[in-house]
């Protein structure tokens, strides 16, 4: 049953992202290249390759907020056995903006929690493409 579900649910969340970015009034072009930027930023978060994730964010993010190798550690003791998109829409500044449940497990204690996280999409007109302004997803919230 979970398994003809999942695809129907990621249907489902194309779908309202769809329809969120055509009425942010955005190109077909940035539209498709929105939909493989967040496919395969999501592809490296569940799959817990945060390496790859980091391609994915803003470069300017990085300038004011550069991971230290503690916060890198950090990533690698942890595994996400969830994600989903809990609501989508356009920010007053025209980013896109998410909200995805993620479900995280310890990988040494083996316990699952819930994190709540926002990300946040910024078109670059110049470069033509996507970035993800909010940076990697905070596992831990104040822990």
């Amino acid at each position: 049953m979970q398994r003809r579900l999942f695809p129907c649910l990621i249907a489902l969340s194309l779908l309202l992202l769809a329809t969120t970015v055509q009425a942010a009034g955005l190109s077909r072009a940035q539209r498709a290249k929105l939909a493989q930027a967040q496919e395969a930023y999501v592809a490296a978060v569940r799959w817990s390759d945060f390496e790859a994730a980091e391609g994915f964010i803003d470069p300017a993010y990085w300038q004011e907020h550069p991971l230290s190798d503690l916060q890198r550690e950090r990533y690698r003791q942890v595994q996400v056995s969830g994600y989903r998109e809990r609501s989508s829409g356009v920010g007053a500044d025209g980013m896109i903006e998410r909200r995805i449940e993620m479900k995280v497990v310890n990988r040494n204690t083996q316990a699952e929690r819930t994190v709540m996280v926002n990300e946040r999409w910024r078109w670059d007109a110049e470069g033509k493409r996507w970035w993800q302004a909010q940076g990697l997803p905070d596992l831990w919230q104040g822990q």
